[in-house]
């Protein structure tokens, strides 16, 4: 499948972002920068804010991995180096993922549909325009992701499988944790896993941020002479696109 603004491409050619997501058009006329990545540890993982107007932020997100996901997901990960891709590195398409969410979130946000084709698959594009149409502006905002805010990223699922006609799929679904200072009203995110939390320095007027999650699913085809890219399968926004 052609990817009219950026390809995910597991080939080791020299990117920006990371080589198992090549950026072909995004954003012409902006730099692109990476993300400093995320260090993980076993049970609490945390990002700090270091620039001068947040330098007293701090945002800590905890966490406890499910050992047997952990293991299951690694022996995945072996099994894809092995017989589909020998070059496979989950920490490099972890942060090519990362910029692919913040990259998709705001165009959903824009409900701009078009630009969605080639990186969204179709039947799901047309099921995002349904849920978009009703959603209110405040939801809308709140869908954006700046990759400053991305607080937290893990792998969740991973699968591998054949069709009928012995096509090879491998299927990533990939966690996303994000902060947003999108107003949303309070009964309409009822039962999410959302946190309110003050981030100001000394002096300055505190700031309600919410802690929102994200499911992205990436699915690539590795039958022989099929173009390797990644698409999005999936995608669930925490109370605002379930």
């Amino acid at each position: 499948m052609a990817l009219p603004l950026f390809r995910w491409n597991s080939r080791r050619t020299p990117a920006v972002i990371s080589s198992y997501f090549r950026f072909d058009r995004l954003v012409q006329n902006q730099p692109v920068t990476k993300s400093a990545k995320l260090k993980l540890v076993p049970t609490v993982a945390g990002r700090y804010y270091s620039s001068e107007r947040r330098r007293n932020e701090k945002v800590v997100v905890v966490g406890i991995p499910n050992p047997l996901v952990w293991f299951r997901t690694r022996v995945y990960y072996f099994l894809i180096r092995t017989y589909f891709d020998k070059e496979f590195d989950i920490e490099e398409f972890t942060e090519g993922a990362r910029q692919a969410f913040s990259h998709v979130s705001r165009l959903l946000s824009q409900c701009q549909f078009d630009a969605l084709e080639g990186l969204v698959a179709k039947d799901l594009i047309g099921k995002l325009k349904e849920k978009c149409a009703d959603l209110p502006s405040s939801h809308k905002r709140a869908l954006s992701v700046d990759p400053e805010e991305i607080m937290y990223t893990t792998p969740g699922d991973v699968g591998i499988y054949y069709d009928d006609n012995g096509r090879k799929f491998v299927s990533i679904l990939m966690r996303f944790w994000y902060l947003t200072s999108a107003h949303l009203p309070e009964d309409s995110m009822e039962g999410a896993r959302i946190f309110k939390m003050a981030i100001g320095g000394d002096g300055e007027k505190a700031e309600s941020k919410r802690l929102l999650t994200a499911n992205y699913e990436f699915q690539r085809e590795f039958t022989q002479g099929v173009t390797p890219d990644w698409t999005i399968t999936r995608i669930e926004h925490s109370k605002l696109l379930d």
